[in-house]
C-alpha cells in the first residue's frame, strides 16, 4: 500500500475528521486559560479524566462520556477551591493530579484489566476510533468553538480583569466555571487524539505560538485555532508516512510538531518586539526638556537615511546615536 491509498481507507479519514475538530477545539479554550494563568489546568483535568475512563471500564459504559462526566466535575471542584477555598490553584491542581491518576490505575485494576489498557487514553489512539466515536468529537469540538468564539467579549473580560468585569456587571462565578467547563469537554475531545498526559499540550503550544506573532486577543485567538488544526492534522499525516519506517505514534507526533511551530517563530516573534520598542512614541508627560543641536549637523535625516522613523504628534523623529532628532526648522531639536 502507498502512502495515497492509506489515506482512502475508513480508520485514516475518520482519524484525519477527529485530528481537525481537536485541533480546533483545544486552543480555543487554551487562550482562555493561558490568559488567566492557568495554563496547567487542561493537564490536570486530564488526569482526573482517567479516573473517568476507568470508571467506564468497570461499568461496561461508554469510557468517553464517563471520562466527559468526571473532567467537568473535576474542574468545577477546581474552579470552586480556587475561588473559595484557603488552598490555592496550584496545590488544588497538584492534589487532582496524583488522586485522578492514582484512582484512574486503582479502578482499573478493580475493573480485570490491566494499566496498558489504558495506553490508547493516556497517549491517544486516533487510528482506532469508530464512528460513534467521531460523531461525540465532532459535537463537543464544534459546540466548544462555537462558545468560544461567540462569547469571547465576556470571557475575554473576565480572563484579563476581573475586578473591571465585574463592575462592568458580567457574572464571574458563571464565566470562570463555563471555562472550566469547556476545558473539560475539550480534554475528553482530545483523549483520543493525543492523548489525555499530553492534551495540554495542545491547548497551550498552539496558544504561545500565535503569541509570538499577534498583537490584539481577537488575532490570538483565531491563529491558535489555525495553528492547533495545522498542528493536528500535520502531526497525523507525518507520523502515518514515518510509519512506513518505523512505529511512530500520531499524539507525540502531533505535540512534538506543535512545539517545533513554537520554536520556529520565536526568533520571529523576539523580533517583531524589538521593533515594537524602537517605534514606540514617547510617553506623554509635561516640561520634556529638549536640547537644541548646532545648526552644522551632520547628518540630514530623511525616508532613506537609515535611521528608525518614529511618528511624534505632527512631525516625525529619527532615532539616532541613542537619541531622538526631532527637525525644527533649520534644525534638529534633540530628546
Amino acid at each position: 500500500m502507498t502512502f495515497t491509498e492509506l489515506f482512502t481507507l475508513d480508520f485514516m479519514q475518520r482519524a484525519l475528521i477527529a485530528a481537525f475538530f481537536t485541533g480546533l477545539a483545544a486552543p480555543a479554550v487554551g487562550t482562555y486559560l493561558v490568559q488567566r494563568r492557568l495554563a496547567l489546568m487542561g493537564d490536570g483535568i486530564g488526569h482526573v479524566a482517567v479516573t473517568g475512563v476507568a470508571l467506564g471500564l468497570l461499568t461496561g459504559a461508554s469510557p468517553t462520556w464517563t471520562a466527559v462526566a468526571v473532567a467537568v466535575l473535576g474542574a468545577v471542584v477546581i474552579e470552586v477551591i480556587r475561588e473559595r477555598g484557603n488552598t490555592n490553584g496550584d496545590v488544588a491542581l497538584a492534589l487532582l493530579f496524583y488522586g485522578g491518576l492514582a484512582g484512574g490505575v486503582l479502578i482499573t485494576g478493580i475493573a480485570g484489566e490491566s494499566a496498558s489498557v489504558l495506553q490508547g487514553f493516556l497517549f491517544g489512539s486516533i487510528t482506532t476510533i469508530n464512528v460513534t466515536d467521531i460523531v461525540v468529537v465532532m459535537v463537543l469540538a464544534a459546540v466548544t468553538a462555537l462558545v468560544c468564539v461567540g462569547l469571547s467579549p465576556q470571557l475575554f473580560a473576565v480572563a484579563q480583569d476581573q475586578e473591571f468585569a465585574q463592575v462592568a456587571g458580567l457574572r464571574i462565578r458563571y464565566y470562570n466555571l463555563l471555562v472550566a467547563v469547556l476545558a473539560a469537554v475539550s480534554v475528553t475531545v482530545a483523549m483520543r487524539t493525543v492523548g489525555l498526559l499530553l492534551v495540554s499540550a495542545l491547548m497551550v503550544v498552539p496558544v504561545a505560538t500565535s503569541q509570538q506573532l499577534t498583537r490584539s486577543f481577537r488575532t490570538t485567538l483565531g491563529a491558535a485555532m489555525v495553528l492547533g488544526v495545522l498542528a493536528s492534522v500535520g502531526g497525523l499525516v507525518l507520523s502515518a508516512w514515518a510509519s512506513f519506517h518505523a512505529t511512530v505514534a500520531p499524539g507525540p507526533t502531533i505535540v512534538l510538531l506543535s512545539l517545533a511551530g513554537f520554536v520556529t517563530t520565536w526568533p520571529v516573534g523576539a523580533w517583531l518586539r524589538h521593533r515594537r520598542r524602537l517605534t514606540a512614541p514617547f510617553p506623554a508627560v509635561d516640561d520634556v526638556p529638549v536640547e537644541r543641536v548646532d545648526e552644522q549637523h551632520p547628518h540630514d535625516h530623511g525616508p532613506d537615511c537609515g535611521h528608525v522613523a518614529v511618528p511624534h504628534g505632527d512631525h516625525v523623529d529619527y532615532v539616532h546615536d541613542g537619541h531622538r532628532h526631532a527637525v525644527h526648522g533649520g534644525h534638529y531639536d534633540e530628546h
